[in-house]
């Protein structure tokens, strides 16, 4: 019963929905269809016949299809068949690795695999070699070569792509606590700005109330006169009221020290930026017009805020307070220089990024703008351009998406030492920075991973041929050589024969002469089954030859 509920949950993760796309099916049926292909060649090439090799393609691609659930089983499987002399299993070894190191997760479990695969692989390569043999040495190097540098390369990429998921979902969260934050500040500087309407308007409310107050017992009034007044009068102390009620309901605790003046109020902040010891110049410019309370309030806010951000973070700095009347709007602006050479450095202010985000809801709802932006000489210029007459529909516009300055604006509010960072700039810098330092990194280990195996299958290779050189006879030189000459002359035609190659061929062939020394060596023209070799024997005796003998020998 385990076996078929494991089964039925394999089929599930295999079956499981959203994992096969139509672009999946089609890579994951072309890449089986070629490995059942290139499997099939190779296995058709060692002479089994077609009902073998056509079994042995369905399984190559069976193995392809099941490895992306059961990437850890695979890997061993295919391992220990590449192992059992089946070497078309070795590109799809290759792609099982790949697989692996994508999906097995733990370093620890991905390395017992690892193990596990190569015991597999050398258990059964080794089954009729010595331990610690050239072959066996050989065949290690190949299985390293084949499984380690796919599987390294598929785990850097598994790891690269989580690494850009968690960047991702921290960006988006940084959106969403962006957008809260600006939202919240709109929100504020609304209450404000009711906070205002409400001292300017319960004001002329007040005296409308006071003056029709007195027009109503004046004695001059029909009866009919004097009642229209005091229903005007009523209305008036009515709206006063509830004025004051909604005002009440959206007020946030601001004191009422810190309510905003407007442009009259602006000598008075500079007079006292200049008490506490800062020189500020202010200039005027143009003929002086009436503003709406709202960008009257705006402007003074506008100075405010330049001043405050210039003592924090441009301490001794020259300032500069500009009040220019254009043709149809105010350009209120603060401008501070470079701080002065020496002055100590300040920490950078941290910021909820809404001071500059206030402004321009003010200034929007007064139907202008803010702008804020450094300096060529490494100064700081805060400006609002404010209209006298706003466009009806300024006030009831949607706000801008204030998550973003627009160009030339700072993040924070309104200084380089308190902005905060874009986290969509930031989500490119770090994934730019991990995707560099990643790449070096995984490129690093992954060339000297290449190089030392490189290394040791050129060294293997160099071995490999040197030992061919050495056991190897062609049949023209074995049918020229006749029983019966000089042994020197014979042993000087033939190799030396000492190879691991020749290891073991004299025990497979027929009885030796007695008393003979023989010599046994590879034909270079081998059979048509590449699991058989061809073997001639020279046998020596007295100084001579007096046996050579061809066969045929299966190896191992």
């Amino acid at each position: 019963m385990r076996v078929i509920s494991k089964a039925r949950d394999v089929w599930a993760r295999f079956v499981e929905p959203g994992q096969w796309t139509w672009r999946r099916v089609v890579g994951e049926s072309l890449l089986a269809a070629l490995m059942a292909l290139l499997a099939g060649a190779l296995e058709y090439d060692t002479g089994q016949g077609w009902p073998l090799t056509v079994l042995f393609a369905v399984v190559t691609a069976a193995l392809s299809l099941a490895r992306r659930v059961l990437p850890a089983t695979c890997l061993i499987g295919v391992a220990a068949l590449t192992g059992a002399n089946e070497a078309g299993l070795l590109p799809l070894l290759a792609v099982v690795a790949w697989s692996a190191g994508r999906r097995i997760e733990g370093a620890l479990r991905a390395l017992a695999v690892w193990a596990a695969a190569l015991a597999a692989f050398e258990a059964l390569v080794l089954w009729d070699q010595p331990p610690l043999s050239f072959v066996g040495l050989f065949l290690i190097l190949l299985f390293l070569f084949t499984t380690l540098v796919p599987g390294l390369a598929g785990r850097y990429s598994s790891q690269r792509r989580a690494l850009l998921d968690t960047l991702r979902d921290r960006n988006a969260q940084l959106l969403r606590e962006r957008r809260m934050v600006a939202g919240q500040a709109r929100m504020r500087e609304r209450q404000r700005i009711a906070q205002d309407m409400h001292d300017s308007l319960g004001h002329q409310l007040a005296l409308i109330a006071v003056q029709t107050g007195a027009l109503e017992v004046s004695h001059g009034l029909s009866d009919q006169q004097r009642e229209a007044v005091g229903v005007l009068r009523q209305a008036s102390v009515a709206a006063m009221h509830e004025l004051r009620a909604v005002v009440g309901v959206l007020k946030d605790g601001t004191p009422e020290d810190e309510r905003p003046g407007g442009v009259a109020g602006i000598d008075g902040l500079v007079e006292a930026a200049e008490a506490a010891g800062t020189p500020v110049r202010l200039v005027r410019s143009g003929e002086p017009r009436p503003l709406g309370a709202a960008a009257d309030h705006a402007a003074y806010r506008v100075v405010q805020e330049g001043l405050t951000n210039a003592f924090k973070h441009a301490s001794g700095a020259e300032l500069t307070v500009g009040l220019h009347h254009e043709a149809d709007s105010l350009v209120v602006e603060v401008v501070n220089g470079p701080p002065p050479e020496g002055a100590a450095p300040r920490p950078a202010a941290v910021s909820g990024g809404q001071g500059l985000t206030g402004l321009r809801e003010r200034a929007r709802l007064a139907g202008g703008m803010v702008y804020a932006g450094p300096l060529e000489d490494g100064g700081f210029r805060l400006a609002g351009l404010l209209p006298y007459h706003p466009a009806p529909d300024a006030a009831g516009s949607e706000a801008s998406d204030d998550t973003w300055p627009p160009a030339g604006d700072l993040a924070g509010d309104g200084l380089p030492g308190a902005a905060w960072a874009d986290p969509r700039e930031e989500l490119k810098n770090l994934t730019g920075m991990r995707r560099s330092k990643g790449c070096l990194a995984g490129c690093g280990v992954g060339v000297l991973v290449l190089l030392g195996l490189g290394v040791l299958l050129a060294f293997g290779a160099v071995a490999l041929f040197e030992a061919l050189d050495k056991s190897q006879v062609e049949p023209g030189t074995y049918r020229e050589i006749r029983v019966g000459s000089p042994e020197s002359e014979v042993r000087d035609r033939l190799p030396s024969g000492r190879s691991f190659l020749t290891s073991g061929l004299d025990r497979k062939g027929p009885a030796a002469p007695a008393g003979a020394r023989c010599l046994s060596l590879l034909s270079t023209d081998s059979p048509k089954d590449m699991d058989k070799d061809r073997v001639y024997r020279f046998c020596f005796r007295g100084g001579k030859l007096i046996e050579k003998r061809e066969f045929i020998v299966r190896n191992d």
